[in-house]
């Protein structure tokens, strides 16, 4: 396996990172992360098309690019791989052709042949798509038997329009899967946060799939009111620094939710994946420090899956993540290079939403606020 990434700005390939040699014709798939202006930009694509002309190609709008150890925005960052023995299938839906996010994920899955399948990354609309329902119908289709991760494209802190495109240029409403096949591919993934919980832990008792409406009986808007304090006159922006954590039954682990929309007149607040009825949750706030520690012990995990060292690491990390650590956001991409000894080649994006399992290979979950980790190599 050979991987070499780019970076692409002011139309044009600016930097370069190609220890391997990987000849640009003989890439097998090529992965691109970038603004939303820029991948759906037709010069762009066609620049890109032409640089990989045999590589299957798949782009997605970011909300910050990952390209080695830096952070960039306005720009489209870009991994090329080059397979030994490793086969990829591809899967397209729009969601705007489904009734829910739960029919378009079980048939973007039932498309891809099923013998020696090994992993399916996932990017995803999101803004379109319910990422809670896309998980649940992902899982259904492959039964928890297949490694899925990936994550839904991002819109900078906008929150307006995202886009996902494979082998054309980028559009709305897009969800893609890769599939990869082989004995020899080696994968492995990691997922974890940081974020410290505060105050009691309530129950959902008025919600619709991702709007709440209340908590303990009482305005979910209020009572984040009162818990942002000076923070409440900068809603919806401020909530990215309050997510919750949310748990649907005493076995269950804890995932985040990120508040997407607020909606003063319905005092609802609409989250990036659902909060069922009766499920626990509590307020969460960010320790810059603690954010940084969970992106290496994601990588940590990663490097405990593995017999190799991974030969590229793709990360997705959250849009809330970014806007909290602000000019310290290099700091977590930087953490997770320190953990692989800064041999493996990292490329990624910010996102409104990441896609990995919880426990090692069980069923996907969808996650906000998180670092996850996604690591390939060949045997």
């Amino acid at each position: 396996m050979k991987v070499t990434s780019f970076l692409y700005e002011n139309q044009r390939f600016t930097k370069t990172v190609n220890e391997e040699q990987l000849l640009e014709e003989d890439a097998d798939l090529v992965i691109g992360f970038g603004t939303g202006a820029l991948v759906s930009d037709t010069l762009n694509y066609n620049a890109i098309r032409e640089k990989f002309p045999n590589a299957v190609l798949t782009m997605a709008s970011s909300a910050g690019e990952i390209f080695g150890k830096e952070v960039f925005d306005n720009t489209i960052s870009l991994v090329a791989m080059q397979f030994d023995d490793t086969k990829i299938a591809t899967s397209e839906v729009n969601i705007e052709e489904y009734a829910n996010s739960f029919e378009a994920g079980r048939v973007l899955v039932d498309q891809l042949p099923k013998a020696k399948l090994k992993l399916i990354f996932v990017l995803s609309d999101g803004g379109k798509v319910n990422g809670s329902e896309l998980v649940k119908g992902i899982n259904e289709a492959t039964a928890n038997s297949v490694l899925v991760t990936g994550g839904l494209a991002g819109d900078g802190s906008k929150f307006e329009k995202t886009y996902v495109g494979l082998n054309q240029l980028p559009t709305s409403g897009k969800i893609v899967a890769i599939g990869f096949y082989g004995e020899k591919l080696q994968v492995s993934h990691g997922s974890i946060g940081g974020w410290e919980s505060f105050g009691l832990e309530r129950t959902v008792t008025k919600s619709d799939k991702n709007v709440l409406y209340e908590i303990d009986n009482k305005s979910v808007l209020d009572l984040y009111k009162s818990y942002l304090g000076k923070y409440a006159q900068e809603l919806p922006g401020s909530a990215l620094l309050f997510p919750l954590s949310i748990k649907l039954n005493e076995t269950e682990d804890v995932i985040v939710r990120t508040i997407l929309s607020i909606d003063e007149q319905k005092q609802s607040m609409t989250f990036a994946g659902d909060l069922p009825l009766g499920s626990k949750v509590r307020f969460m706030k960010a320790n810059f420090d603690k954010l940084i520690d969970a992106a290496s012990d994601a990588a940590t995990n990663c490097l405990k899956m593995n017999t190799i060292s991974p030969k590229l690491a793709i990360l997705i990390s959250c849009v809330g993540r970014k806007v909290i650590l602000n000019n310290r956001i290099d700091e977590e991409v930087e953490a997770v290079s320190d953990i692989f000894n800064n041999t493996t080649l990292l490329t990624g994006f910010y996102s409104y939403g990441e896609i990995s399992p919880l426990r090692p290979f069980s069923g996907c979950e969808l996650h906000n606020q998180t670092m996850t980790i996604t690591c390939l190599n060949e045997l």
